[in-house]
């Protein structure tokens, strides 16, 4: 198991459509111990491979004291009616917060290390997380959701910071 390095904006992984696990294999499993460990740190809520270089399918969170993982995720639902509006951020974006509209809730479909089927689910933070991961692995990142406006602000915030 090993504490990863977050890649931050600007990395190409982070651009990149992750690919499906096809083979649960060692290197997967290592994967996903250490998404399990980089992920259990205070005021961190989930973590995309691709955040920690690994261009594949898979997601770790820590909410409300549960820590765990999906790999092949895939939203299999979101409602339609009810809305979130909360400050947003991301461990690839350091610093930044930005009000993001996400579904209340979010329901994804997978599997775990032994290939049986997973749903993870969850509203308000365990919703806004399931979505935040799952466009990680489609290579975007919460500023692609963010109001005109507020990207504007928010890019103008990072070229002062050089990043």
């Amino acid at each position: 198991m090993a504490y990863r390095d977050i890649r931050i904006i600007g990395d190409p992984v982070l651009r990149t459509v992750c690919d499906p696990i096809t083979d649960i294999d060692d290197s997967v499993k290592s994967l996903v111990e250490d998404l399990l460990e980089t992920v259990d740190e205070d005021g961190r809520a989930g973590l995309a491979a691709n955040q920690i270089g690994v261009s594949l399918r898979a997601f770790s969170w820590h909410i409300d004291g549960e820590i765990g993982y999906i790999l092949n995720p895939r939203i299999v639902e979101l409602s339609k009616d009810e809305f979130q509006d909360g400050e947003e951020g991301c461990l690839s974006v350091p610093g930044l917060w930005y009000p993001t509209e996400r579904a209340w809730y979010a329901r994804a479909e997978g599997i775990d290390l032994d290939g049986k089927k997973v749903v993870v689910e969850g509203e308000e933070l365990m919703g806004r997380c399931i979505q935040h991961e799952c466009d990680h692995l489609d290579g975007h990142l919460y500023l692609d959701r963010l109001s005109r406006k507020n990207r504007a602000k928010a890019m103008r915030e990072l070229r002062e910071r050089g990043l």
